[in-house]
């Protein structure tokens, strides 16, 4: 985010477990969700209404919302993959 000169509007400490609910909440006020696990991207049309596949493609090993997560517009990031931050956030 430095290097693209971005200032958060909130940051989240990692010890705030955020669980299934929190996940979908932050979902239902997007029309696309990126998940980013590794190299694998997957992009959900959203628009309101996550589905339970989104949901849980938010959700890592434990149960709780991944990390990184970013919103942009309508469009919320999870995980990290620096080709859809580029994309995402410079548009």
């Amino acid at each position: 985010m430095d290097a693209h000169r971005l200032v958060p509007d909130d940051v989240m400490l990692a010890s705030k477990k955020l669980g299934r609910d929190a996940a979908a909440a932050l979902a239902r006020d997007c029309d696309t969700l990126i998940v980013a696990k590794g190299k694998n991207v997957t992009t959900f049309a959203v628009s309101g209404h996550p589905g339970e596949d989104a949901v849980d493609a938010m959700l890592g090993p434990t149960g709780n919302l991944r990390a990184p997560t970013v919103r942009s517009g309508r469009t919320l990031l999870v995980g990290f993959n620096e080709e859809q931050y580029a994309a995402v956030l410079a548009g």
